[in-house]
């Protein structure tokens, strides 16, 4: 089994529909480690040494937010501007985080298609994610492809968004396991719900 460490970071968690009903059911999942950043850091005050000793002791790093203007909630800029500093994330001896995996589920307002060259973001998903890409690449950790709810603000009236929280925790459990097929997951550009049964071998 992997160990398994899921930061929730979201400054209006409490007026989300699809990212409570993710937490919800993720604390259900036995042998993982949950953190809500910014229920621990109100003031951004971050333990530098409590964080560097959390990622040594976990080996899948996930981070679940919104997409806030193309990028992350601001706690988390500054949590990976502290934690993940020279010399321990990255450098000649930052070793720390080497072989480790990070990955991210999203929820994102516009549909998929906006998300397109031919969409009104003009841009994928992806390509608006290059900075925690290269992130995980300078410190030579292993980017999996985001789990993504697009079109996550109009999706409170149908089932979409319990869908997407069962899928949830069907992919944390299959990282903690190690079920995921992370080279059929690497051929993807986002993983969304109907793609889960092919990546942890398990329908719900």
């Amino acid at each position: 089994m992997a160990s398994v460490i899921v930061y929730y970071i979201h400054p209006g968690h409490q007026h989300s529909h699809s990212n409570l009903a993710m937490q919800r059911l993720l604390q259900k999942v036995d042998g993982i480690e949950r953190v809500d950043l910014y229920s621990e850091y109100p003031r951004f005050n971050i333990n530098i040494d409590k964080e560097q000793q959390r990622l040594l002791n976990h080996d899948v790093v996930l981070f679940q937010f919104p997409v806030f203007w193309y990028s992350g909630p601001s706690l988390l800029k500054e949590w990976i501007d502290l934690v993940l500093e020279y010399g321990f994330a990255y450098g000649s001896e930052g070793n720390s985080v080497k072989g480790k995996k990070m990955m991210l589920a999203l929820t994102a307002g516009g549909p998929r298609q906006a998300y397109t060259a031919d969409g009104y973001q003009n841009h994928s998903l992806r390509t608006f994610l290059t900075p925690f890409q290269q992130t995980a690449t300078l410190c030579k950790m292993q980017f999996l492809p985001p789990y993504v709810l697009y079109n996550s603000l109009h999706s409170e009236d149908d089932s979409r968004i319990e869908q997407h929280a069962q899928g949830y925790v069907q992919l944390v459990e299959s990282l903690r396991d190690d079920r995921f097929n992370q080279r059929a997951a690497e051929e993807l550009d986002t993983i969304g719900f109907k793609d889960l049964a092919n990546l942890t071998g398990i329908i719900r």
